[in-house]
């Protein structure tokens, strides 16, 4: 099970994005801060709200240099009868990867095999593609855009201030710590 320091594996899945089917490889994103977004499935109930939440945030991601990658089980053919069809997923504007082989899903251990879906994971891979921050829970709760967003401006900012931590809900701005024996038992 990939996690927090591992490195993204190197594959090829075929993604659906904007109106056509392309192969896209997890090697291409070096260099630039990648959002994965592991959802259950297609034609669900969470899933579009999630997704359609991402959407709305797709463009500040980007302004931070990271490409969001949303990732379920099913095919490309599906993903884009869901992108026609529905009112929320017709906002998405960033590639939505097929894994119907379960590889990548599987790498990140994140596969209920009794369902046949993943998990909702979320994780934040830095520009050498190293995972960073890693979410994971049921499939009845769904995630926040705005949350996953702030853990980007943080594990942005801690790369570019070495030596520098950030506290909990920890905002641009605001004051970080830098670690030492002195600030032990002061917080």
């Amino acid at each position: 099970m990939l996690s927090v320091g591992d490195t993204l594996p190197e594959l090829e899945l075929e993604a659906y994005h904007r109106d056509e089917i392309k192969k896209l490889h997890l090697n291409h994103f070096r260099g630039q801060w990648l959002v994965l977004i592991f959802y259950p499935g297609d034609f669900t109930f969470i899933c579009p709200t999630e997704l359609a939440d991402i959407a709305a945030h797709y463009e500040a991601f980007q302004k931070l240099g990271a490409e969001v990658l949303a990732i379920s089980t099913d095919s490309v053919y599906v993903h884009k009868a869901w992108h026609d069809t529905s009112k929320l997923i017709k906002t998405i504007t960033y590639p939505m990867l097929a894994d119907p082989a379960i590889k990548l899903t599987k790498a990140f251990g994140i596969y209920l095999e009794e369902e046949g879906v993943a998990l909702r994971g979320s994780y934040i891979v830095d520009p050498d593609g190293v995972i960073q921050t890693v979410e994971i829970q049921a499939n009845n709760i769904g995630r926040s855009a705005a949350e996953l967003y702030r853990k980007l401006e943080a594990a942005k900012y801690v790369r570019e201030h070495d030596g520098e931590v950030c506290p909990a809900n920890w905002k641009p701005g605001e004051g970080t710590l830098k670690p030492s024996l002195d600030l032990v038992g002061k917080l």
